[in-house]
């Protein structure tokens, strides 16, 4: 499945001129931007935003060193918040960062997240706003968009999910040998013309509520990166909060995670243990703790086996799974960064 994005301009307007429905102007949406060191794709993203009717914007620079300080320094937008930290606090660190100073700020009815990178498509927001609006958002504490690649294919890393460990019937079509598949949305369900309940979205185009941050507080920035926002919506779902996925909601991602050659490969390799210790948490949330530890079981041997993939630097891939796995089982979240490149650098 593809779709298509309009070209959007390489800098953002004035602020004049953005179309608000008269109905909607009471629904204040403010859009939290987390970046670093990515001005190219971040100066597309501001224009998206801004170019449309967004209340308020608050783009957390976590400490970028490529001109991002002076690229937003120009910008002449009254809806435009900086927040400058001193050092890289990751996704999560931006996001829990980014969030708890909307809310204090500006006390928003939603709060739209996403990374550098990703932005809506045109008229997303205005779509939104007459959802939210509408009888149909009711009940709805969060709405996941629907997430595309440039090209127009859907964006897998955004696909929203059940969790099969609450739901027999995905639990039994995972179980059966479906996969991913077998809990994740499939692709009809971005033709729907209705709200599908999800318990897993990502922090690309998810829409929060007064009342989700109310039920499941911040994102938790010791995470780092990878894996905070499933653990986040899981927690809010199991705070009794719904998600809903709104596929009339467009976004578009322009990631370069993983190599095109090689999909489940880091580019950067320190990334690893991020990815796994998180996961890993997010299992252990997901499953239950009767359930973890076959869940464990399965994907240790996978990531062991995944290993090959990364040839000369195998060893390293093996010492962060390693560490990885016994910090997501001692429940540690504060290791410092630096230990984590060391060990992937192999000063370690």
């Amino acid at each position: 499945m593809r779709r298509e994005f309009a070209a959007v301009p390489e800098h953002p307007s004035s602020g004049e001129d953005i179309p608000v429905l008269p109905a909607q102007a009471a629904l204040r949406v403010a859009a939290v931007v987390v970046t670093f060191n990515r001005l190219d794709k971040l100066s597309v993203t501001v224009g998206r935003l801004l170019d449309q009717p967004v209340d308020h914007l608050v783009v957390v620079d976590n400490a970028s060193t490529d001109g991002t300080q002076a690229w937003l320094d120009a910008i002449d937008d009254p809806r435009l918040y900086v927040i400058r930290t001193s050092e890289n606090l990751g996704g999560a660190g931006g996001f829990e960062c980014g969030l708890r100073a909307t809310v204090e700020r500006f006390d928003p009815d939603w709060c739209l997240v996403m990374d550098d990178d990703s932005r809506p498509a045109p008229a997303a927001l205005e779509r939104f706003r007459a959802l939210a609006g509408s009888q149909h958002a009711e009940g709805w504490d969060a709405i996941a968009a629907a997430v595309y690649f440039p090209d127009g294919s859907i964006c897998e890393m955004n696909r929203p999910a059940r969790n099969p460990f609450w739901s027999m019937r995905h639990f039994l079509r995972t179980a059966a040998g479906k996969g991913r598949a077998g809990f994740h949305l499939p692709d009809s369900a971005y033709d729907e013309s209705r709200l599908v309940p999800v318990d897993a979205a990502s922090f690309v185009g998810l829409f929060l509520s007064r009342a989700a941050i109310a039920r499941a507080g911040f994102p938790d920035g010791s995470l780092f990166i990878y894996g905070d926002d499933l653990i986040y919506t899981l927690e809010l779902r199991r705070a009794g909060g719904k998600i809903a996925f709104a596929p009339e909601l467009e976004f578009e991602h322009d990631s370069a995670t993983y190599s095109v050659e090689r999909p489940f490969r880091h580019q950067a390799v320190w990334k690893i243990y991020y990815n796994y210790r998180n996961a890993l948490l997010a299992y252990r949330l997901a499953a239950g703790p009767v359930f973890f530890w076959p869940v464990l079981a399965v994907v240790t041997l996978r990531w062991l086996m995944r290993s090959s993939i990364y040839g000369s630097g195998r060893r390293a891939y093996l010492a962060l799974f390693r560490l990885a796995l016994v910090d997501a089982l001692r429940g540690q979240r504060a290791r410092p960064q630096g230990e984590i490149i060391a060990l992937a650098d192999g000063r370690s």
